[in-house]
């Protein structure tokens, strides 16, 4: 049978903000490239966000690490030991699968799978989530002298990046603050793995990110590292589901002016020690501004421990116990507080909000720039503190947070809320939070040919080109 389209494989980590990625490059493969695509996932449920676009949804069974790493273990490294463990599996579906891939594209922690390539003939394409600054320094970082890398981390010199902004100390990434741990060594692993791929495709466009993704670009800068071509594809976030207008989250808002409303939220995985909480509690009532608060219970240790329940009220009132008593009541005529989850991306688009106090996850960010909303920038682990200078201090739409090791004070917190959503300063990030959109959405731009479209398109091409010359070999044997 004469294969006329290419067909990509791709292979996510575990957990949403991994999976999320895939499937919306699936479908832009699948939908404007002519692809088949089929996506292999190890989470259950994934199958909803990809509907009826032509991807076919895989998932392979969750290998059982218990005998291989230690439950203290940071989820860099389990979650490494899982995409490692679930290579076998995934050589056994696409051994079955009746056209073979073209193209296999795996995510920042797949790469163990890098080694399919030759066995199944198939170019590999490595696809980061995050952003250009993140794939630069992840790269660059692990290359230097030691010597460099001590005034940096211990010297607490900020570091030089070839054609980017210097990375201050107070920013740099967990991983590389433990040079004689397994974290350190696991991470590092997977980054200089990505220039045996035979591309990279980075979730940013150009407007967002010009320095570093024309150092990226460069071979003189960092391009001398990752040597392979580096493509913007973003951005790729879940879109805006136009169904889900019944939540009580945007009843509550559509009842509150345009651009009125501060949203808070930590992430899946952020979360603040008990202290800090209260700071914020206190800060958000001083403010006077109105607000929709995703709160979770406090976690007096790491800033990235998992999802705790709420426990219900403890002052008489609706307010969580871990919050001051009478929270609720005192803030309810322009507060809501929402234990654990709210539809974000249709509440970061919803005409009443006007600002976001985000951990600066990078798929929060994106959902912020697609919403227009100028952003709090309050980060807590990894690439995180990247990110947020990046929003501040580059593109100037967010004030960030400094928290070093001391909680933020109410004061503090007062100051910035009102920044954003009452002074001039906050008008003119979200001004230029709103230009940042229009590029955003030219980045994806078909007809008018759009930063991304152009990147995939020439990955369209390269797949086609090798698809076609595997042809031509199978013809001549």
């Amino acid at each position: 049978m004469k294969i006329t389209k290419p067909h990509a494989a791709m292979f996510s980590s575990p957990g949403m903000d991994h999976v999320i990625p895939v499937i919306e490059l699936a479908k832009r493969l699948s939908i404007n490239h002519g692809f088949h695509v089929t996506v292999f996932v190890l989470e259950t449920g994934a199958s909803k966000f990809a509907n009826s676009t032509g991807v076919d949804i895989v998932n392979l069974p969750m290998p059982d690490i218990s005998g291989l790493v230690d439950p203290t273990d940071h989820v860099v490294t389990k979650i490494g030991v899982i995409m490692r463990e679930a290579v076998p599996a995934l050589r056994s579906k696409i051994a079955a699968l009746h056209q073979k891939p073209t193209a296999l594209i795996i995510d920042l922690f797949g790469t163990d799978a890098l080694s399919l390539a030759q066995e199944f003939n198939m170019l590999t394409y490595v696809l980061i989530a995050s952003n250009a600054r993140y794939l630069g320094v992840s790269i660059y970082y692990p290359t230097l002298d030691k010597d460099i890398k001590q005034e940096h981390t211990v010297q607490r010199k900020p570091l030089a990046v070839p054609g980017c902004e210097p990375v201050r100390f107070e920013d740099t990434m967990d991983a590389y603050l433990v040079p004689d741990e397994p974290l350190y060594r696991d991470f590092v692993r997977h980054c200089l793995a990505y220039p045996k791929a035979d591309g990279i495709l980075v979730n940013t466009w150009e407007e967002m990110e010009p320095k570093s993704l024309k150092s990226l670009q460069d071979p003189k800068l960092l391009g001398r590292v990752v040597r392979v071509p580096v493509y913007p594809i973003g951005p790729l976030c879940r879109p805006i589901d136009t169904s889900k207008t019944d939540h009580p989250v945007l009843d509550w808002l559509n009842k509150q002016p345009d651009e009125s409303v501060l949203y808070i939220s930590f992430g899946s995985g952020g979360s603040l020690t008990a202290k800090q909480l209260t700071e914020l509690a206190w800060g958000l009532e001083q403010s006077q501004q109105r607000f929709v608060w995703v709160v979770r219970p406090p976690v007096d240790g790491s800033s990235c421990s998992e999802y705790f329940s709420v426990n219900g009220g403890g002052a008489g009132d609706s307010t969580p116990e871990y919050l001051p008593e009478g929270f609720v009541t005192r803030t309810c005529d322009r507060g809501l507080v929402v234990p654990s989850w709210a539809p974000q991306a249709e509440v970061l688009a919803h005409r009443a909000i006007g600002g976001c106090l985000t951990h600066c996850g990078w798929s929060s960010t994106l959902e912020s720039v697609i919403g227009g909303v100028p952003m709090i920038a309050w980060p807590l682990f990894a690439e995180q503190n990247m990110n947020a200078a990046l929003l501040s201090d580059e593109l100037g739409i967010a004030v960030r947070a400094d928290n070093g090791k001391e909680a933020i004070s109410r004061s503090k917190i007062e100051a910035m809320v009102r920044k954003v959503m009452a002074e001039e300063e906050g008008e003119e990030m979200r001004k230029k939070v709103k230009k940042l959109r229009e590029t955003a959405e030219m980045s994806l731009n078909i007809d008018g040919g759009g930063s991304a479209h152009k990147s995939l398109c020439r990955v369209t091409e390269e797949c086609e080109r090798f698809l076609k010359r595997i042809g031509n070999l199978a013809r001549g044997a």
